[in-house]
């Protein structure tokens, strides 16, 4: 995809959604942490529910431990992998405690020093909690970066590293948010919905679906 191509895809999908947020809910940088640590291998509604009856009686670091593990998982246990992410929490929440004043350090090391915290997960952080120009690439970012030609590549730092050097400045900071959606509800795995998608003249995949199944 050259490089008119990609400033067009990206006017599109800002034209389209020009604020465009996490479908995680969260109300702080803490909240946020724990609601990405908590969304590997699950849905954001799932993990919503949950923190929607966790967060209103555990949203520092301090007030998480207090709960212990037993506490902790009593709210997450309708999550996959929830027993290893309670320790993961908690962890980390002690960590947050001893070493960053029970403050969420807006650094990628002290980040990815953490327990179950990946790049992915601390780009994420970074971009949206502060600001900082990253892209986290998940399975969805993968697929529509290598779909449509925007940002091709066989590994996941491939395609983020890719998508840093093509993406045009300006839209670096929401770029993480546009295609993240775009994958979830658009660009689907199985079967790309192409009959309604918004940049569907710029992608540059070849097995396009343009009519949906039912028609």
């Amino acid at each position: 995809m050259n490089a008119a191509k990609r400033r067009a895809l990206f006017e599109t999908l800002r034209e389209n959604n020009p604020t465009p947020t996490s479908d995680l809910e969260y109300s702080s940088p803490f909240e946020l942490l724990i609601a990405v640590l908590l969304s590997a291998q699950a849905t954001d509604a799932g993990v919503n529910k949950a923190t929607r009856r966790l967060f209103p009686v555990a949203n520092t670091p301090a007030a998480m431990l207090a709960l212990g593990e037993d506490g902790l998982i009593e709210y997450i246990k309708t999550i996959g992998l929830y027993k290893t992410k309670a320790k993961h929490v908690l962890q980390t929440c002690r960590i947050l405690v001893e070493q960053h004043g029970g403050k969420v350090p807006a650094d990628r090391q002290a980040l990815e020093a953490l327990p179950g915290v990946g790049r992915k997960t601390a780009n994420v952080v970074l971009n949206i909690a502060f600001g900082h120009p990253t892209i986290a690439v998940d399975t969805h970012i993968f697929r529509v970066g290598n779909r449509t030609g925007l940002a091709p590549g066989k590994t996941v730092q491939a395609v983020e590293m890719k998508l840093l050097k093509v993406v045009p400045e300006e839209f670096l900071q929401d770029a993480h948010h546009w295609l993240i959606l775009h994958g979830r509800y658009v660009c689907k795995a199985r079967r790309p919905e192409c009959w309604h998608c918004v940049i569907e003249p710029l992608c540059e995949y070849r097995d396009k679906v343009l009519t949906p199944p039912d028609a």
